[in-house]
Protein backbone atom coordinates (compact mmCIF):
# COMPACT_ATOMS: atom_id res chain seq x y z
CA UNK A 1 0.00 0.00 0.00
CA UNK A 2 2.80 2.59 0.76
CA UNK A 3 4.55 1.71 -2.27
CA UNK A 4 1.25 2.40 -4.11
CA UNK A 5 1.00 5.66 -2.65
CA UNK A 6 4.55 6.81 -2.92
CA UNK A 7 3.77 6.04 -6.70
CA UNK A 8 0.85 8.00 -7.18
CA UNK A 9 2.02 10.83 -5.23
CA UNK A 10 5.51 10.88 -7.67
CA UNK A 11 3.36 10.71 -10.48
CA UNK A 12 0.88 13.31 -9.61
CA UNK A 13 3.44 15.75 -8.40
CA UNK A 14 6.31 15.09 -10.20
CA UNK A 15 9.13 14.97 -7.40
CA UNK A 16 12.35 13.76 -7.65
CA UNK A 17 12.69 10.05 -7.40
CA UNK A 18 15.70 8.52 -5.50
CA UNK A 19 16.69 4.71 -5.54
CA UNK A 20 16.00 2.57 -2.51
CA UNK A 21 17.80 -0.71 -2.58
CA UNK A 22 15.67 -3.62 -0.96
CA UNK A 23 18.69 -5.94 1.13
CA UNK A 24 16.98 -9.14 0.24
CA UNK A 25 18.40 -11.38 -2.31
CA UNK A 26 15.57 -12.76 -3.49
CA UNK A 27 14.04 -8.72 -3.69
CA UNK A 28 16.57 -6.99 -5.17
CA UNK A 29 14.25 -5.07 -7.31
CA UNK A 30 14.14 -1.13 -6.77
CA UNK A 31 11.26 0.85 -5.11
CA UNK A 32 11.06 4.34 -5.80
CA UNK A 33 10.61 6.87 -3.17
CA UNK A 34 10.02 10.43 -3.03
CA UNK A 35 12.93 12.79 -1.21
CA UNK A 36 13.18 14.42 0.93
CA UNK A 37 10.01 14.06 1.75
CA UNK A 38 11.01 10.40 3.16
CA UNK A 39 13.52 9.46 5.92
CA UNK A 40 15.34 6.54 6.31
CA UNK A 41 13.30 4.68 9.35
CA UNK A 42 10.08 5.36 6.55
CA UNK A 43 12.19 3.46 3.94
CA UNK A 44 12.80 0.52 6.23
CA UNK A 45 9.16 0.43 6.88
CA UNK A 46 8.46 0.70 2.76
CA UNK A 47 11.06 -2.32 2.76
CA UNK A 48 8.75 -3.96 5.40
CA UNK A 49 5.68 -3.33 3.22
CA UNK A 50 7.12 -4.48 0.07
CA UNK A 51 8.22 -7.78 2.03
CA UNK A 52 4.80 -8.49 3.37
CA UNK A 53 2.76 -7.41 -0.14
CA UNK A 54 5.41 -9.75 -2.50
CA UNK A 55 3.37 -9.96 -5.73
CA UNK A 56 1.32 -6.58 -6.00
CA UNK A 57 4.42 -4.50 -4.70
CA UNK A 58 7.16 -6.82 -7.35
CA UNK A 59 4.91 -5.95 -9.92
CA UNK A 60 4.73 -2.45 -8.94
CA UNK A 61 8.06 -2.19 -8.66
CA UNK A 62 9.28 -3.82 -11.80
CA UNK A 63 6.64 -1.35 -13.38
CA UNK A 64 8.26 1.71 -12.40
CA UNK A 65 11.96 0.55 -12.05
CA UNK A 66 12.33 1.27 -15.93
CA UNK A 67 10.74 4.87 -15.75
CA UNK A 68 12.80 8.14 -16.44
CA UNK A 69 13.92 10.04 -14.19
CA UNK A 70 11.60 13.24 -13.63
CA UNK A 71 11.38 15.53 -16.38
CA UNK A 72 13.85 18.26 -17.22
CA UNK A 73 12.36 20.71 -19.44
CA UNK A 74 14.10 21.50 -22.77
CA UNK A 75 13.35 25.21 -23.79
CA UNK A 76 13.44 26.48 -27.29
CA UNK A 77 14.89 29.73 -26.50
CA UNK A 78 16.68 32.47 -24.40
CA UNK A 79 13.55 33.88 -23.62
CA UNK A 80 11.68 30.59 -22.46
CA UNK A 81 14.61 29.97 -20.28
CA UNK A 82 14.74 33.30 -18.57
CA UNK A 83 11.31 33.54 -18.31
CA UNK A 84 11.47 34.24 -14.38
CA UNK A 85 14.39 35.96 -13.62
CA UNK A 86 13.81 39.03 -12.07
CA UNK A 87 15.12 42.40 -11.14
CA UNK A 88 17.51 41.92 -7.96
CA UNK A 89 18.12 38.25 -7.89
CA UNK A 90 21.29 36.69 -7.74
CA UNK A 91 23.21 34.79 -10.47
CA UNK A 92 25.82 32.08 -10.61
CA UNK A 93 27.13 32.20 -13.97
CA UNK A 94 29.78 29.56 -15.25
CA UNK A 95 33.26 30.34 -16.94
CA UNK A 96 36.59 31.24 -17.06
CA UNK A 97 37.55 34.06 -19.00
CA UNK A 98 35.58 33.51 -21.99
CA UNK A 99 36.17 29.72 -21.75
CA UNK A 100 32.63 27.88 -21.06
CA UNK A 101 30.66 31.09 -20.78
CA UNK A 102 27.00 30.40 -21.29
CA UNK A 103 26.81 33.30 -24.53
CA UNK A 104 23.35 32.80 -25.52
CA UNK A 105 22.01 32.97 -21.78
CA UNK A 106 24.03 36.23 -21.05
CA UNK A 107 22.41 37.93 -24.01
CA UNK A 108 18.98 36.74 -23.27
CA UNK A 109 19.75 38.99 -19.99
CA UNK A 110 20.84 41.95 -21.94
CA UNK A 111 17.61 41.58 -24.03
CA UNK A 112 14.93 41.00 -20.82
CA UNK A 113 17.08 44.38 -19.15
CA UNK A 114 16.75 42.80 -15.95
CA UNK A 115 18.62 45.15 -13.49
CA UNK A 116 20.17 44.91 -10.11
CA UNK A 117 21.57 41.64 -10.46
CA UNK A 118 23.95 40.41 -8.21
CA UNK A 119 26.36 38.02 -10.53
CA UNK A 120 28.88 35.28 -9.25
CA UNK A 121 31.48 34.83 -11.46
CA UNK A 122 35.13 34.45 -11.49
CA UNK A 123 35.32 37.37 -13.71
CA UNK A 124 33.07 39.36 -15.66
CA UNK A 125 34.58 38.58 -19.73
CA UNK A 126 35.45 41.73 -21.63
CA UNK A 127 33.90 44.88 -22.44
CA UNK A 128 32.31 43.69 -25.33
CA UNK A 129 31.62 40.23 -24.59
CA UNK A 130 30.33 37.84 -21.80
CA UNK A 131 29.23 39.60 -18.15
CA UNK A 132 30.67 42.86 -19.91
CA UNK A 133 27.60 43.52 -21.75
CA UNK A 134 25.44 43.03 -18.66
CA UNK A 135 27.64 45.61 -17.25
CA UNK A 136 27.88 48.12 -20.13
CA UNK A 137 24.17 47.79 -19.93
CA UNK A 138 24.34 48.89 -16.11
CA UNK A 139 22.12 45.86 -15.50
CA UNK A 140 24.50 44.62 -12.42
CA UNK A 141 24.85 45.57 -9.13
CA UNK A 142 27.12 43.74 -7.39
CA UNK A 143 29.72 41.60 -8.77
CA UNK A 144 31.55 38.47 -6.66
CA UNK A 145 34.77 37.87 -8.56
CA UNK A 146 38.03 36.72 -8.13
CA UNK A 147 39.77 38.63 -10.71
CA UNK A 148 39.04 41.91 -12.92
CA UNK A 149 41.22 40.80 -15.41
CA UNK A 150 41.51 42.62 -18.45
CA UNK A 151 37.90 44.13 -18.89
CA UNK A 152 38.58 47.62 -18.13
CA UNK A 153 34.81 48.76 -17.78
CA UNK A 154 34.50 46.15 -15.38
CA UNK A 155 37.38 48.29 -13.44
CA UNK A 156 36.35 51.43 -14.49
CA UNK A 157 32.97 50.93 -12.68
CA UNK A 158 34.28 49.71 -9.24
CA UNK A 159 37.31 52.39 -9.30
CA UNK A 160 34.55 55.49 -9.78
CA UNK A 161 31.65 53.61 -7.50
CA UNK A 162 29.03 52.61 -9.87
CA UNK A 163 29.63 48.94 -9.21
CA UNK A 164 29.94 47.08 -6.00
CA UNK A 165 32.59 44.51 -6.04
CA UNK A 166 33.34 41.45 -3.16
CA UNK A 167 36.85 40.65 -4.28
CA UNK A 168 37.28 36.41 -3.49
CA UNK A 169 39.95 34.55 -3.37
CA UNK A 170 39.89 31.94 -6.75
CA UNK A 171 40.15 28.87 -4.64
CA UNK A 172 38.02 30.15 -1.66
CA UNK A 173 35.02 31.18 -3.81
CA UNK A 174 35.04 27.64 -6.21
CA UNK A 175 35.13 25.86 -2.47
CA UNK A 176 31.78 28.53 -1.33
CA UNK A 177 29.91 27.72 -4.23
CA UNK A 178 30.46 23.76 -4.00
CA UNK A 179 29.34 24.29 -0.28
CA UNK A 180 26.29 26.35 -1.61
CA UNK A 181 25.50 23.59 -3.45
CA UNK A 182 26.38 20.68 -0.90
CA UNK A 183 24.40 22.36 2.05
CA UNK A 184 27.45 23.02 4.17
CA UNK A 185 26.78 26.59 5.41
CA UNK A 186 30.28 27.46 6.36
CA UNK A 187 33.70 26.36 6.13
CA UNK A 188 37.41 27.23 7.62
CA UNK A 189 40.07 27.76 4.76
CA UNK A 190 44.07 29.18 4.99
CA UNK A 191 43.06 30.92 2.37
CA UNK A 192 43.78 34.64 3.35
CA UNK A 193 44.41 34.70 7.12
CA UNK A 194 46.13 38.03 7.62
CA UNK A 195 44.99 39.76 4.76
CA UNK A 196 41.99 42.04 4.00
CA UNK A 197 39.90 39.43 3.60
CA UNK A 198 40.64 37.96 6.95
CA UNK A 199 40.84 41.67 8.92
CA UNK A 200 38.09 43.10 6.89
CA UNK A 201 38.29 46.64 5.19
CA UNK A 202 38.36 45.74 1.78
CA UNK A 203 36.89 48.18 -0.53
CA UNK A 204 33.59 46.75 -1.94
CA UNK A 205 31.82 49.98 -3.21
CA UNK A 206 33.80 53.45 -3.81
CA UNK A 207 32.33 56.96 -3.00
CA UNK A 208 33.15 59.28 -5.83
CA UNK A 209 36.10 61.25 -4.43
CA UNK A 210 37.92 57.35 -3.65
CA UNK A 211 37.01 56.91 -0.37
CA UNK A 212 35.48 53.35 0.44
CA UNK A 213 31.68 53.55 0.82
CA UNK A 214 31.13 50.10 1.56
CA UNK A 215 34.37 47.70 2.97
CA UNK A 216 34.10 44.27 3.43
CA UNK A 217 33.59 42.58 7.23
CA UNK A 218 36.17 40.66 9.29
CA UNK A 219 36.36 36.87 9.18
CA UNK A 220 35.99 34.73 12.17
CA UNK A 221 39.39 32.89 12.48
CA UNK A 222 40.10 30.01 14.05
CA UNK A 223 43.21 27.65 14.70
CA UNK A 224 43.21 23.76 14.02
CA UNK A 225 46.57 21.74 14.47
CA UNK A 226 48.81 24.75 14.82
CA UNK A 227 47.54 26.38 11.73
CA UNK A 228 45.38 29.36 11.55
CA UNK A 229 42.19 29.76 9.66
CA UNK A 230 39.43 32.22 8.50
CA UNK A 231 35.54 31.12 8.09
CA UNK A 232 33.76 31.68 4.57
CA UNK A 233 30.79 31.38 4.08
CA UNK A 234 28.55 29.83 1.28
CA UNK A 235 27.14 30.76 -1.74
CA UNK A 236 23.90 29.80 -3.48
CA UNK A 237 21.73 31.75 -6.19
CA UNK A 238 18.24 32.07 -7.21
CA UNK A 239 19.97 30.88 -11.01
CA UNK A 240 22.90 29.02 -12.16
CA UNK A 241 23.63 29.75 -15.56
CA UNK A 242 26.10 27.39 -16.65
CA UNK A 243 27.68 26.23 -20.39
CA UNK A 244 27.99 22.82 -20.87
CA UNK A 245 29.04 20.56 -24.28
CA UNK A 246 26.38 17.96 -23.72
CA UNK A 247 23.08 17.05 -22.41
CA UNK A 248 21.24 13.51 -22.52
CA UNK A 249 17.25 13.45 -22.73
CA UNK A 250 17.59 13.17 -19.02
CA UNK A 251 19.47 16.54 -18.07
CA UNK A 252 22.66 14.80 -17.38
CA UNK A 253 25.45 16.83 -18.63
CA UNK A 254 29.69 17.03 -19.63
CA UNK A 255 31.81 19.43 -20.30
CA UNK A 256 34.45 19.49 -23.19
CA UNK A 257 38.06 20.46 -22.09
CA UNK A 258 39.10 22.81 -19.48
CA UNK A 259 35.34 24.36 -20.15
CA UNK A 260 34.50 23.03 -16.93
CA UNK A 261 36.10 25.18 -14.84
CA UNK A 262 33.68 26.99 -12.19
CA UNK A 263 30.26 25.43 -14.65
CA UNK A 264 30.24 22.45 -12.16
CA UNK A 265 30.26 23.68 -8.91
CA UNK A 266 27.73 26.37 -9.91
CA UNK A 267 25.26 23.53 -11.37
CA UNK A 268 24.56 22.59 -7.92
CA UNK A 269 24.70 25.58 -5.75
CA UNK A 270 21.41 27.39 -8.13
CA UNK A 271 17.96 27.10 -6.97
CA UNK A 272 16.96 26.97 -10.49
CA UNK A 273 20.18 25.90 -13.02
CA UNK A 274 19.80 26.47 -16.86
CA UNK A 275 22.15 24.76 -18.82
CA UNK A 276 23.12 26.02 -22.41
CA UNK A 277 24.49 23.07 -24.67
CA UNK A 278 26.10 22.56 -27.93
CA UNK A 279 23.64 18.96 -28.32
CA UNK A 280 21.35 16.88 -26.84
CA UNK A 281 21.57 13.50 -26.80
CA UNK A 282 19.65 10.26 -26.58
CA UNK A 283 19.70 8.09 -23.03
CA UNK A 284 22.32 5.95 -22.59
CA UNK A 285 24.94 8.51 -25.41
CA UNK A 286 26.89 9.73 -22.59
CA UNK A 287 28.11 6.72 -20.41
CA UNK A 288 27.16 7.14 -16.75
CA UNK A 289 30.60 7.25 -15.28
CA UNK A 290 31.58 9.90 -17.76
CA UNK A 291 28.61 12.21 -16.80
CA UNK A 292 30.09 15.40 -14.91
CA UNK A 293 27.00 16.82 -13.56
CA UNK A 294 23.88 14.31 -12.76
CA UNK A 295 20.05 15.29 -13.28
CA UNK A 296 19.07 15.77 -10.11
CA UNK A 297 20.89 19.13 -9.80
CA UNK A 298 19.63 20.79 -14.06
CA UNK A 299 16.00 21.97 -14.20
CA UNK A 300 16.31 23.53 -17.99
CA UNK A 301 18.21 22.67 -20.74
CA UNK A 302 18.80 25.39 -23.81
CA UNK A 303 20.07 23.94 -26.80
CA UNK A 304 22.35 26.46 -28.72
CA UNK A 305 24.00 26.57 -32.11
CA UNK A 306 26.65 28.92 -33.60
CA UNK A 307 28.49 29.58 -30.39
CA UNK A 308 31.65 32.60 -30.87
CA UNK A 309 33.61 30.79 -28.26
CA UNK A 310 35.71 33.89 -28.44
CA UNK A 311 39.71 33.47 -27.32
CA UNK A 312 40.67 36.37 -24.83
CA UNK A 313 44.87 35.60 -25.73
CA UNK A 314 45.36 33.74 -28.61
CA UNK A 315 49.14 32.24 -28.22
CA UNK A 316 50.96 30.10 -30.50
CA UNK A 317 54.25 28.27 -30.76
CA UNK A 318 56.81 30.61 -32.19
CA UNK A 319 58.70 28.20 -35.15
CA UNK A 320 62.22 27.31 -33.83
CA UNK A 321 64.66 29.87 -35.45
CA UNK A 322 67.83 27.66 -33.85
CA UNK A 323 68.74 28.49 -30.73
CA UNK A 324 66.97 29.18 -27.47
CA UNK A 325 69.23 31.86 -26.61
CA UNK A 326 68.26 34.78 -24.12
CA UNK A 327 69.54 38.03 -23.77
CA UNK A 328 71.19 39.21 -20.60
CA UNK A 329 68.50 41.44 -20.48
CA UNK A 330 67.05 42.16 -16.58
CA UNK A 331 64.06 40.28 -17.23
CA UNK A 332 65.64 37.03 -19.51
CA UNK A 333 68.32 36.90 -16.59
CA UNK A 334 65.37 36.28 -14.28
CA UNK A 335 64.42 34.10 -16.43
CA UNK A 336 67.31 31.84 -16.68
CA UNK A 337 67.49 31.88 -13.18
CA UNK A 338 63.79 30.57 -12.09
CA UNK A 339 63.84 27.54 -14.58
CA UNK A 340 66.90 26.08 -12.26
CA UNK A 341 63.80 25.80 -9.40
CA UNK A 342 62.43 22.92 -11.38
CA UNK A 343 63.10 19.74 -10.23
CA UNK A 344 62.50 16.08 -11.38
CA UNK A 345 58.82 14.65 -10.18
CA UNK A 346 57.58 18.54 -9.71
CA UNK A 347 54.04 19.24 -9.38
CA UNK A 348 54.29 23.02 -9.95
CA UNK A 349 51.96 26.22 -10.60
CA UNK A 350 53.09 28.61 -12.64
CA UNK A 351 52.13 32.27 -13.05
CA UNK A 352 51.98 34.44 -15.71
CA UNK A 353 55.36 36.12 -17.52
CA UNK A 354 58.20 35.12 -16.42
CA UNK A 355 57.57 31.56 -14.20
CA UNK A 356 55.48 30.15 -17.25
CA UNK A 357 58.30 31.63 -19.51
CA UNK A 358 60.61 29.84 -17.48
CA UNK A 359 59.10 26.12 -18.45
CA UNK A 360 60.17 26.33 -22.09
CA UNK A 361 63.75 25.59 -20.47
CA UNK A 362 62.67 22.51 -18.93
CA UNK A 363 64.92 19.84 -19.74
CA UNK A 364 66.17 16.60 -18.69
CA UNK A 365 63.07 15.97 -15.97
CA UNK A 366 59.55 15.97 -15.88
CA UNK A 367 57.84 18.30 -14.14
CA UNK A 368 54.14 18.16 -14.43
CA UNK A 369 52.26 21.73 -14.59
CA UNK A 370 48.81 22.26 -12.78
CA UNK A 371 46.81 25.22 -13.67
CA UNK A 372 44.27 26.22 -11.63
CA UNK A 373 41.38 26.68 -14.19
CA UNK A 374 40.99 23.00 -14.09
CA UNK A 375 44.29 21.14 -15.95
CA UNK A 376 46.76 18.80 -14.79
CA UNK A 377 49.29 18.14 -17.03
CA UNK A 378 50.13 21.41 -19.11
CA UNK A 379 51.87 21.50 -22.36
CA UNK A 380 53.34 23.63 -24.73
CA UNK A 381 51.30 26.80 -26.35
CA UNK A 382 49.34 24.94 -29.76
CA UNK A 383 50.76 25.66 -33.35
CA UNK A 384 49.06 28.11 -35.60
CA UNK A 385 45.80 26.76 -36.78
CA UNK A 386 45.29 24.43 -34.08
CA UNK A 387 44.26 26.39 -31.02
CA UNK A 388 40.99 25.25 -29.58
CA UNK A 389 38.43 28.21 -27.30
CA UNK A 390 37.78 25.15 -24.72
CA UNK A 391 41.35 24.55 -23.96
CA UNK A 392 43.14 27.29 -22.19
CA UNK A 393 45.65 27.89 -19.20
CA UNK A 394 44.57 30.28 -16.03
CA UNK A 395 46.40 33.20 -17.94
CA UNK A 396 43.49 32.61 -20.47
CA UNK A 397 46.25 31.45 -23.25
CA UNK A 398 45.59 28.69 -25.46
CA UNK A 399 47.62 25.68 -24.77
CA UNK A 400 47.71 22.20 -25.24
CA UNK A 401 48.04 19.02 -22.68
CA UNK A 402 50.05 16.17 -22.92
CA UNK A 403 49.62 12.61 -22.42
CA UNK A 404 48.49 11.41 -19.14
CA UNK A 405 47.31 15.08 -18.41
CA UNK A 406 43.37 15.18 -16.44
CA UNK A 407 40.63 17.75 -16.57
CA UNK A 408 38.57 18.79 -14.16
CA UNK A 409 36.34 21.44 -11.81
CA UNK A 410 37.74 24.60 -10.28
CA UNK A 411 36.82 23.33 -6.96
CA UNK A 412 38.55 20.01 -7.65
CA UNK A 413 41.95 22.18 -9.03
CA UNK A 414 42.40 24.62 -5.74
CA UNK A 415 41.81 21.06 -3.40
CA UNK A 416 44.90 19.97 -5.12
CA UNK A 417 46.51 23.74 -4.51
CA UNK A 418 45.14 23.61 -0.74
CA UNK A 419 45.81 20.69 -0.01
CA UNK A 420 49.21 20.55 -0.42
CA UNK A 421 49.21 18.42 -3.69
CA UNK A 422 51.52 21.32 -5.57
CA UNK A 423 55.20 21.79 -5.01
CA UNK A 424 56.19 24.55 -6.13
CA UNK A 425 54.50 27.66 -6.86
CA UNK A 426 55.83 30.70 -8.95
CA UNK A 427 54.69 33.80 -9.49
CA UNK A 428 55.19 37.84 -9.74
CA UNK A 429 54.97 40.42 -7.10
CA UNK A 430 54.44 43.94 -6.66
CA UNK A 431 56.06 44.04 -3.35
CA UNK A 432 57.90 41.52 -0.76
CA UNK A 433 58.33 42.16 3.26
CA UNK A 434 61.35 40.69 4.63
CA UNK A 435 59.26 38.44 6.45
CA UNK A 436 57.99 37.03 3.29
CA UNK A 437 54.55 38.64 3.54
CA UNK A 438 53.56 38.87 -0.82
CA UNK A 439 51.57 42.05 -2.38
CA UNK A 440 50.60 41.47 -5.58
CA UNK A 441 47.15 42.20 -6.59
CA UNK A 442 45.71 45.61 -5.85
CA UNK A 443 47.08 49.69 -5.71
CA UNK A 444 44.06 50.96 -3.84
CA UNK A 445 42.01 53.21 -5.22
CA UNK A 446 44.33 53.19 -8.49
CA UNK A 447 44.88 49.62 -10.34
CA UNK A 448 42.58 46.47 -9.07
CA UNK A 449 43.39 43.12 -11.16
CA UNK A 450 42.63 40.95 -8.27
CA UNK A 451 43.92 38.37 -6.37
CA UNK A 452 42.71 35.25 -8.59
CA UNK A 453 44.06 32.10 -7.61
CA UNK A 454 47.41 33.70 -5.67
CA UNK A 455 46.22 33.54 -2.41
CA UNK A 456 45.19 30.16 -2.18
CA UNK A 457 48.57 29.25 -3.97
CA UNK A 458 50.57 31.04 -1.71
CA UNK A 459 48.46 29.98 1.29
CA UNK A 460 49.38 26.29 1.02
CA UNK A 461 51.38 24.65 3.10
CA UNK A 462 54.15 22.45 1.95
CA UNK A 463 54.46 24.29 -1.13
CA UNK A 464 57.54 26.39 -1.86
CA UNK A 465 56.51 29.48 -3.25
CA UNK A 466 59.15 31.32 -5.60
CA UNK A 467 58.92 34.90 -6.02
CA UNK A 468 60.28 36.42 -9.61
CA UNK A 469 60.40 39.92 -10.17
CA UNK A 470 62.42 42.84 -11.30
CA UNK A 471 64.22 44.23 -8.65
CA UNK A 472 62.66 47.89 -8.35
CA UNK A 473 60.11 49.32 -10.45
CA UNK A 474 60.60 52.51 -11.80
CA UNK A 475 63.27 53.08 -9.08
CA UNK A 476 61.05 52.24 -6.24
CA UNK A 477 62.00 49.51 -3.85
CA UNK A 478 59.70 46.41 -4.05
CA UNK A 479 61.49 44.66 -1.17
CA UNK A 480 60.69 46.59 1.98
CA UNK A 481 60.72 46.28 5.49
CA UNK A 482 56.82 46.21 5.13
CA UNK A 483 54.61 45.81 2.51
CA UNK A 484 52.20 48.95 2.37
CA UNK A 485 50.14 47.18 -0.30
CA UNK A 486 47.07 45.11 0.56
CA UNK A 487 49.03 41.70 1.21
CA UNK A 488 48.65 38.50 -0.97
CA UNK A 489 49.77 36.40 2.06
CA UNK A 490 51.96 36.19 5.12
CA UNK A 491 54.80 35.00 5.93
CA UNK A 492 54.40 33.16 2.55
CA UNK A 493 57.47 33.76 0.59
CA UNK A 494 60.56 30.73 0.78
CA UNK A 495 62.51 32.78 -2.13
CA UNK A 496 63.16 35.88 -4.46
CA UNK A 497 65.04 35.87 -7.93
CA UNK A 498 65.40 39.20 -9.16
CA UNK A 499 68.15 40.13 -12.03
CA UNK A 500 70.73 41.00 -8.85
CA UNK A 501 70.72 38.41 -6.87
CA UNK A 502 68.37 35.82 -4.76
CA UNK A 503 67.53 36.00 -1.81
CA UNK A 504 66.22 33.03 0.69
CA UNK A 505 63.54 33.88 3.32
CA UNK A 506 64.66 32.22 6.70
CA UNK A 507 62.38 31.87 9.21
CA UNK A 508 63.73 33.92 12.66
CA UNK A 509 66.00 35.48 10.58
CA UNK A 510 64.76 37.47 7.63
CA UNK A 511 66.23 38.10 4.29
CA UNK A 512 69.29 35.84 3.20
CA UNK A 513 71.24 36.77 0.56
CA UNK A 514 72.69 33.60 -1.66
CA UNK A 515 73.46 34.40 -5.56
CA UNK A 516 74.77 37.46 -6.78
CA UNK A 517 74.86 38.88 -10.67
CA UNK A 518 78.55 39.56 -11.67
CA UNK A 519 77.21 42.84 -12.77
CA UNK A 520 76.03 43.58 -8.74
CA UNK A 521 77.81 44.59 -5.98
CA UNK A 522 76.60 44.38 -2.25
CA UNK A 523 76.32 47.78 -2.36
CA UNK A 524 73.98 48.42 -5.09
CA UNK A 525 71.78 45.67 -3.56
CA UNK A 526 71.57 47.29 -0.91
CA UNK A 527 71.26 50.78 -2.41
CA UNK A 528 68.10 48.93 -4.65
CA UNK A 529 66.96 47.09 -1.61
CA UNK A 530 64.65 48.49 1.65
CA UNK A 531 64.89 46.04 3.85
CA UNK A 532 67.98 45.09 5.80
CA UNK A 533 69.09 41.36 4.45
CA UNK A 534 71.89 38.73 5.65
CA UNK A 535 74.39 37.68 3.77
CA UNK A 536 75.22 33.95 3.42
CA UNK A 537 78.69 33.26 3.96
CA UNK A 538 78.37 31.34 0.70
CA UNK A 539 77.65 33.49 -1.87
CA UNK A 540 77.70 32.28 -5.39
CA UNK A 541 77.43 33.84 -8.40
CA UNK A 542 73.53 34.40 -9.44
CA UNK A 543 73.50 30.91 -11.60
CA UNK A 544 71.73 30.35 -15.09
CA UNK A 545 70.43 27.34 -16.86
CA UNK A 546 72.46 26.53 -19.76
CA UNK A 547 70.34 26.84 -22.87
Amino acid sequence: RRVREAVVSTQSTGRVLSLVCIPFPRYSNIIHSPVPHISSLQSLEMIRAFSRHQLRSLSCARRFSVSQPRGVEFCDSAESALRDVKNGDKLLVGGFGLCGIPEFLIDGLVKKGVKNLTCVSNNAGLDDFGLGLLLNNRQVERMISSYVGENAEFERQFLTGELEVELTPQGTLAERIRAGGAGIPAFFTPTGYGTLIHKGGAPIKYNSDKTVAIESKPREERSFGGRDYIMEEAISGDFALIKAYKADEAGNLIFRQSANNFNQPMATAGRITIAEVEEVVPLGAIAPEDVHVPCIYVQRVLKCTGHQKRIEKLTVLKEETGSKALSDSPRDRIIKRAALEFQDGMFANLGIGIPMMAANYISGITVTLQSENGILGLGPFPRSGSEDPDLINAGKQTVTILPGASLFSSDNSFAMIRGGHVDLTMLGGLQVSANGDLANWMIPGKMVKGMGGAMDLVGSAGTTVVVTMEHTARGSHKILPQCTLPLTGTKVVDKIITEKCVFEVVDGVGLVLTELAETETLDTVREATAASFEVSENVVPLRQIKV
